[in-house]
């Protein structure tokens, strides 16, 4: 009996995506809702399991773009697993018959026909193995290597568990660093200038798309403003150890201003608003009276933006514990489309990189997004002493906004109401 290994239905929006790595190769056996394959779409990279236990079979392979429902594999469940391996036995200095390989294969040394147990013909006395046998590696790979001559375990992978993919092959060939006759250890060329070529990921495209979809359809202005962190490091400092203590999680700067951010949008609401077409067809605005903030996060395959729910409603402890393990799983790429869905508002910390200033861009069809940078102590007028000089913590902050909805006065005053907030938290508690 042969189970069909299906692409799964990720989301409405999703309608196909590429297998970025086979985590089991062509001939192994899977258990059943092991993994079998990683799927890259424009939105999640998603682990797809096996449906049944059995040998697994390919008939798509890595880097191909592939349907929902696609039909891209079989598991032979009729396959006996494979038994766990027998201890090593002493060599007798006669090969045994598990020594050669099966019928078929293009190893050298394979075994001759016709030869007996225990008496290979004379020419294969000195059997060699290629370097390749023992090396993680696609089918693909493999034939590919086998193709140019070059040796695998000279080779870094990109796959899944560091597995070796077409495309690692035709890197290493494409470098000069192997070929037919390559040394077992071939040094880098002096002055290379390597060229390389890699088909954008999904996620990548939409990222891009959206990008340009936000420029080319919004007319976007960016406000700036500074604010000085004094305040809200001394309170940190101050409770740190007793929050995290009670609440099992860090205190951060993110909290402070999802929560600034929060009283901002009440205030001015159409900063939390969408353009969209009416009944009519013609631009309508589409309210809302919850604050959705989605927090732009570096993941491993590129941006994403998971969105906290109902910010209003949330404690300083649910905002550091929900954004710290949002960040997690979009590290590891485990993060569920609907959390990355919807949002009325977005926050970017190029900070943490170490920007000083940026110009963010609108997350679609959002109407504003504030961008958080590096703290760094400046000379500033000293609030408690007006006309003198003291250094303080000061931060850039930018305010990108669509001027089709939002005003200009509308998009400054917004950005004092954060400033105001972070510079005196007490506003934040009195909801002021």
């Amino acid at each position: 009996m042969t189970t069909k290994i299906e692409i799964p239905n990720v989301g409405e929006s999703v309608t196909s995506g590429v297998i970025s790595a086979w985590s089991v190769a062509e001939g192994e056996y899977v258990e059943r809702d092991q993994t079998v394959l990683e799927l890259e779409t424009d939105k999640v990279t998603m682990e797809v399991p096996a449906p049944a236990s059995g040998v697994v079979s390919h008939s798509a392979a890595e880097g191909d773009e592939v349907d929902v429902g696609a039909i891209v594999g079989m598991i032979d469940e009729s396959a006996a697993k494979p038994a766990a391996a027998a201890p090593a036995v002493p060599s007798t200095g006669a090969p045994s018959e598990d020594s050669y390989p099966p019928s078929g294969s293009k190893e050298l040394g394979s075994r001759p026909e016709g030869a007996q147990d225990g008496a290979p013909k004379k020419e294969s006395q000195s059997r060699q193995t290629l370097p390749n046998g023992d090396v993680k590696a696609t089918p693909l790979a493999r034939k590919l290597a086998e193709e140019k001559g070059v040796s695998l375990s000279l080779m870094t992978g990109t796959g899944a568990g560091g597995r070796i993919r077409e495309q690692d092959v035709l890197g290493f060939v494409q470098s000069g660093a192997g070929g037919a006759n390559a040394p077992a250890a071939a040094a880098p060329v002096a002055g290379s200038r390597e060229i390389t070529v890699e088909r954008m990921s999904p996620m990548r495209q939409k990222i891009a798309s959206r990008l340009v979809e936000a420029q080319q359809t919004a007319a976007m202005l960016t406000t700036f403003n500074e604010v000085d962190m004094t305040a809200v490091m001394e309170l940190r400092k101050q409770y740190k150890e007793q929050f995290a203590e009670k609440h099992g999680v860090g205190l951060g700067f993110m909290s402070f201003f999802v929560k600034a951010c929060v009283q901002g949008l009440q205030k001015f609401p159409l900063i939390n608003s969408y353009i969209v077409a009416g009944a009519d067809g013609k631009p309508a605005v589409q309210s809302h009276n919850y604050q959705d903030i989605a927090i732009a996060v570096a993941g491993k395959k590129g941006l994403v933006v998971p969105v906290l729910r109902n910010t209003e409603d949330m404690s300083f402890a649910t905002v550091e514990s929900s954004i710290k393990d949002l960040g997690k799983r979009a590290r590891e790429n485990k993060l569920e489309l609907s959390e990355m869905m919807g949002g009325t508002f977005t926050i970017t910390n190029g900070g943490i990189f170490g920007s000083l200033m940026s110009t963010p861009i609108l997350n679609p069809p959002q109407s504003a997004i504030l961008g958080m940078h590096g703290i760094k102590k400046r000379a500033v007028e000293d609030p408690q002493n007006p006309g003198q000089i003291a250094l303080r913590p000061m931060m850039y902050l930018a305010l990108s906004y669509d001027h089709r909805i939002v005003d200009g006065a509308e998009a400054v005053q917004f950005l004092v109401s954060v400033k105001d907030a972070i510079e005196d938290p007490a506003r934040l508690m009195l909801d002021l």
